[in-house]
């Protein structure tokens, strides 16, 4: 695709009142960021390889857990498998340091009700997982839709703010005249979450019930994923290009990029290398289809013609991850662009910061610890699917993680919460190296759920009243849910009460705690914390780190840790005899 057309506009522009109605505007380049700095040169981008994890600058350890913790959830977890097999791809930069295949593609041929067992092909029949094994990505096919809509918002097509009845007029009925193609892509237009569009018989009366339906909150007023507002944006797609998704799919994506294993409604002759999902039956399927293996899923999709905005495309984790290493080269692969850095930067960027915990960019989801886990950053982009399938792209730390399973295969039921995408998360997390502040090593917290953990410092004598703590501090937590709380005791432990602190990264302004908490995100480098300390004969500080049972961030990091007086240092970690005095319980060094 040639490297042309108008810039997209950013989320601070529409805030100052600069809103394309008819199409995109063009503006000055923005400050760089993680996506928007990854310009590339005329020579374009390295192609994606695979490497070691030494090449991709990760650490080989939680990589090999990665994968362990993966095969736990083909055992039941807790009474069921979560999949019957997945295919995990993991990586950073240019380097894939992880793709590996387990367990079973095909393993089942039917669901059986009255005993809720899923009943198996004979072994000889049964298809094990592949590098290469193509999966129906379920709603993760959101994302191509919204990439094909960005596209056309920057080419001028499409406004970001304009009515979708400006394009379709009869979508305007039952109070949708004002939804605008930004709130499908970002879920706020008051659509509920679906609607059995397989009822209807004909396309034509589908699309009708799509056009009469009655949001169930006035747009803009409440965030509510639903698949129709990617089945609306399909219909304007469709309706401005002159050209259907499938086509829109191949020529303006998959074809650039070299996605050769994706697109939608796979030949006959892809299905020996598809994996299966559900036998799908009422009660628990809108329709009684049987073993639902090289078609579509989604009922919806399925009665759509297997082309759908919200579902139907099929893909593998390799074409996926060169998708996703586009996105965080600022929308280029190779010579081959797909998108300008200004608009990866819109995709990133929160449009939902009315609804918090739902933050949204155009199409990607941003900040979801319940399957990004400790990679969700407030840039952290990425998608689930029903059937099992994510993609997460850090831009922060340049990390991209694949994990597509066929977790409704035999039958939905079987599976629930996301927990296998969360321990891939937080293992490819934990591969990013924190390298320590000073020296060799830093006390890290460990990234355990349900858990406190505590490093003491020994008693000390501040009663002169000018001793300070200094050190540096690096944390990374779910906010609000898991809290690093700095604390003195002057009983000996038996009563702790919080220390406030300031911390202050390079080239920022110091920043106060006054509950002496840190929480949240950070910015994944290292502050320098100072920290006034009360006046006794024998103050004992702790750093207190806890987690809930859900989910976790990246952790904590303590380096360089010093208490001073006007008179000299009452502590320095890096005096051995001082060091000694240390209680460590769940922290540990950590020279990552």
């Amino acid at each position: 695709m040639a490297d042309e057309g108008a810039r997209s506009i950013t989320r601070r522009q529409l805030g100052q009142g600069a809103l394309p109605l008819g199409g995109a505007l063009a503006f000055a380049s923005l400050p760089a960021d993680p996506a928007s700095a990854a310009v590339p040169s005329r020579g374009g981008r390295p192609a994606l390889r695979y490497g070691s994890a030494r090449r991709a600058g990760l650490l080989a350890a939680p990589l090999r857990q990665l994968v362990t913790d993966a095969e736990t959830f083909l055992a039941p977890s807790p009474e069921h498998p979560w999949y019957a097999g997945a295919v995990l791809l993991a990586g950073r930069g240019d380097t894939v340091a992880l793709h590996r295949p387990i367990g079973m593609a095909v393993r089942y041929r039917a669901y059986d009700e009255a005993t809720d067992t899923g009943v198996e092909f004979p072994a000889d029949q049964r298809i094990p997982m592949a590098e290469d094994t193509i999966f129906d990505l379920a709603s993760v096919s959101k994302l191509f839709t919204s990439i094909l809509a960005v596209q056309q918002i920057e080419r001028g097509a499409l406004g970001l703010e304009a009515a979708v009845a400006s394009y379709l007029p009869d979508f305007g009925r039952a109070g949708k005249h004002d939804v605008t193609i930004r709130q499908l892509l970002t879920h706020t237009s008051g659509f509920r979450a679906w609607i059995p569009l397989y009822d209807a018989p004909t396309y034509e009366e589908k699309v009708q019930l799509v056009y009469d339906e009655t949001p169930a909150s006035p747009p803009g007023t409440a965030y509510l994923y639903s698949d129709l507002n990617l089945i609306s944006l399909q219909l304007v797609l469709e309706k401005v290009t002159g050209r259907t998704l499938d086509v829109l799919l191949r020529e303006e994506i998959t074809g650039p990029l070299g996605m050769r294993r994706t697109r939608y409604n796979p030949p006959a002759s892809w299905k020996p290398r598809i994996a299966a999902t559900e036998d799908a039956r009422k009660p628990w399927s809108g329709l009684d289809r049987g073993l639902v293996w090289g078609e579509v899923h989604d009922e919806n999709a399925y009665s759509l013609g297997g082309v759908a905005g919200h579902a139907g495309v099929f893909s593998d984790a390799w074409d996926l991850a060169v998708l996703g290493r586009t996105l965080l080269d600022g929308g280029v692969h190779g010579r081959e662009r797909i998108l300008t850095p200004e608009s990866v930067e819109l995709m990133f960027t929160d449009f939902n910061t009315a609804f918090p915990g739902d933050e949204h960019g155009l199409g990607f989801e941003l900040y979801q610890h319940w399957y990004m886990g400790a990679m969700a950053t407030p840039r952290t982009a990425g998608h689930t699917g029903f059937t099992g399938t994510s993609l997460v792209l850090d831009p922060t730390t340049d990390s991209f993680l694949v994990v597509l399973g066929n977790s409704v295969h035999p039958v939905r039921g079987w599976r629930s919460g996301s927990a296998p995408r969360v321990a891939a998360a937080n293992r490819l997390a934990r591969a990013v190296p924190v390298r320590p502040a000073q020296g060799r090593t830093a006390w890290f917290s460990g990234t355990a759920s349900s858990a406190t953990a505590t490093l003491t410092l020994p008693a000390l004598d501040t009663s002169s009243g000018e001793a300070r703590l200094r050190c540096s501090l690096w944390w990374d937590t779910e906010p609000r849910a898991d809290v690093l709380v700095l604390e003195a005791s002057v009983d000996g432990g038996t009563v702790w009460r919080a220390v406030p602190f300031t911390t202050k990264r390079r080239g920022g302004e110091p920043e106060p705690h006054p509950s002496g908490t840190a929480t949240g995100w950070s910015g994944r480098v290292w502050h320098e914390l100072t920290a006034a300390l009360p006046a006794a004969p024998g103050l004992t500080l702790r750093w207190r780190y806890t987690t809930d049972r859900l989910y976790v961030g990246r952790g904590a990091y303590v380096d360089g840790v010093r208490v001073e007086t006007p008179g000299g240092r009452l502590f320095d970690e890096r005096r051995r005899a001082d060091a000694a005095g240390v209680r460590a319980k769940g922290w540990a060094r950590s020279a990552d």
